[in-house]
């Protein structure tokens, strides 16, 4: 028998735009209308539609569950996220009874048990976690660390004891109360939990929906992003949750598979607002429209296809407007954006119907000199990068020098914000906190760009950042140019780093040997990287050849650069071809 149909896009309410105190509050409003979740699998076929008025009554239900089984007010709760209406319900329980949840990774497609075990151990440890809650193929590999650490609850939401429904209510979170727990995806470090409090959450969702995506009364929302990312989470449950969205969700993995499965849900429920990471839509161009299946799509409805979570890469995504132009896709649809989860999610969108808009700088002033200067008739070479827009109303951003005073326009320095949905700190963590804000709310971002007008250029991260010979070299741009240059390579397969090589900084790259079974095709592929890095970049660097599959990745799909240079300093890394300077 087949489930009834997902939720519908217009739920009957007045659209409230995350005017509330607590998560609590914003699904009390929304459980009186008929919009909600709608859970997909990977042939695009619904599996579950919950709208929010069964969602209340889920979570109120297993908040009763979860303090009855001995957790107290102020407890963490640790949840592997999958994308499941059990993890959902759980997050919203948390907030009902009181409790602070941190949803967490799935193991990912490469990897043992054993280390993710360890790995998820560590992160319940930083969490300081009382109970853990996991999918059912997962139980048993936890099973022993849930025994040692002294969990109060372990095991599935499902198989969590029943509770009396009589009683006083759980009592709900209040609005300077942490709502949850948001682990960095841990591109340059260990991820650290960033203690997201309510009220910083309702005031940056009320400025997505307001000033960032600009909420209609028929916007239906379409996600494949993990729920323990902050985009997922935040962007598309939350914001989703707080402004009555109906939301059609779909699994990081079964997109993975399937890419084409995003569109089609895009196009036969007529979602009109969806975001990914640049390397999503490279996957949708490389599968093909044919891969969507012999029905044609409908992409008109689609207002906002936005982009963050990494850098932004202009061609992919001209690339993706080009190829999906018949199905009815708009390019000035695209919506770049910038934030991070200090800043519970967003800091900054382009305008809308504005689609990309790139500033083309002279790269080599802009390595040498650190200016984001115009080219001119005398410029070698040229680097586009995409603008992010002006901050949202109440967020303040600057660009600082490394003592943090102000940078003019056209300066690139590392990147300051500060605002209403920023954190307080790192859960825990207070020396960390002191190391990225100030005591006047200043955040560190960690990230480097400049100022264009009221906007923000992004350029990369600054742990990141290679600097040889007095030159500031992007590592995206030499990943970026292998990828492009040389066949059969893929975004994802080139990590750029450098290390210390006689008291000078050396350029090293990490190729996946994609397309290369042999020797021979080994060393003809590493010779083509140095190449191409020489030719196009003017730099000598040690190409490594590692095998398919093993670059490191973090939690939401990123490359961790800090990670794979780690690795290949310990010796993890067993070179298959060495190109060498």
């Amino acid at each position: 028998m087949l489930p009834p149909g997902p939720t519908p896009t217009e739920g009957g309410l007045p659209r409230r735009f995350g005017d509330f105190g607590t998560l609590a509050d914003a699904l009390d409003y929304a459980a009186g209308g008929a919009t909600g979740l709608n859970f997909y699998n990977g042939k695009g076929e619904l599996a579950v539609a919950l709208p929010y008025r069964e969602l209340r009554l889920r979570a109120l239900s297993l908040a009763r569950r979860l303090l009855r089984a001995g957790l107290v007010r102020g407890d963490r709760v640790a949840v592997v996220a999958e994308t499941h209406p059990d993890v959902v319900a759980a997050f919203c329980a948390c907030q009902y009874a009181g409790l602070v949840p941190a949803l967490l990774p799935l193991p990912p497609a490469f990897g043992g048990k054993d280390a993710y075990v360890e790995h998820l151990g560590r992160l319940v440890g930083a969490a300081q976690a009382s109970a853990l809650f996991v999918p059912e193929p997962l139980v048993d590999w936890l099973a022993a660390f849930a025994r040692d650490a002294g969990l109060k609850a372990f095991g599935t939401v499902a198989g969590l004891p029943e509770a009396p429904e009589d009683g006083a209510p759980p009592a709900p979170s209040r609005p300077e109360d942490v709502a949850y727990l948001q682990f960095s995806s841990g591109s340059t470090r260990f991820p650290t939990g960033v203690a997201v409090r309510q009220r910083a959450l309702m005031s940056n969702v009320e400025g997505i929906m307001r000033h960032g995506i600009g909420l209609r009364p028929d916007d239906r929302a379409v996600s494949w992003l993990p729920l323990y990312h902050d985009m997922g989470l935040v962007g598309f449950l939350l914001a989703s949750l707080a402004g009555q969205v109906s939301v059609d969700l779909l699994p990081p993995q079964d997109f993975a598979r399937r890419p084409q499965v995003w569109l089609r849900l895009l196009s036969s429920n007529r979602g009109t607002l969806t975001y990914s990471p640049s390397f999503g839509y490279e996957l949708c161009v490389r599968r093909g429209r044919a891969a969507a299946g012999p029905e044609p799509l409908d992409l008109s409805a689609w207002r906002v296809a936005g982009i963050g979570g990494d850098m932004i890469r202009p061609a992919v995504l001209s690339r993706f407007a080009e190829v999906f132009a018949p199905d009815g896709f708009r390019a000035d649809a695209f919506v770049p954006s910038y934030g991070m989860a200090e800043a519970t999610l967003a800091v900054s969108f382009a305008p809308l119907g504005a689609g990309l808009r790139t500033d083309t700088v002279d790269l080599d002033r802009l390595e040498r000199e650190g200016v984001a200067a115009t080219p001119d008739a005398d410029s070698r070479r040229v680097r586009s990068f995409v603008l992010c827009g002006p901050p949202l109303p109440g967020t303040e951003l600057e660009i600082g020098d490394a003592a943090g005073a102000p940078l003019p326009e056209r300066r690139v320095g590392r990147i300051l914000v500060r605002g209403p949905g920023l954190m307080r700190g790192y859960d825990g963590r207070p020396a960390e906190t002191a190391a990225v804000l100030s005591p006047d709310g200043w955040l560190d971002t960690g990230d480097l760009g400049y100022r264009l007008g009221s906007e923000v250029v992004v350029t990369g991260r600054a742990k990141d950042l290679i600097i040889v010979n007095g030159r500031n070299v992007w590592p995206q741009d030499l990943e970026w140019s292998v990828e492009q240059s040389v066949a059969p390579l893929r975004s994802g397969d080139v990590a750029a780093f450098s290390v210390e090589d006689d008291d000078a900084e050396a350029v090293v790259l990490l190729v996946e040997t994609r397309g290369a079974p042999d020797p021979r095709a080994r060393e003809a592929l590493a010779a083509a990287v140095a190449g191409t890095l020489r030719a196009r970049h003017g730099l000598e660097g040690r190409v490594v050849l590692v095998p398919t599959g093993s670059l490191p990745h973090t939690s939401s799909g990123k490359l961790s650069r800090v990670l794979a240079r780690a690795r290949y300093l310990q010796g993890d890394f067993a070179p298959l071809a060495v190109a060498a300077q």
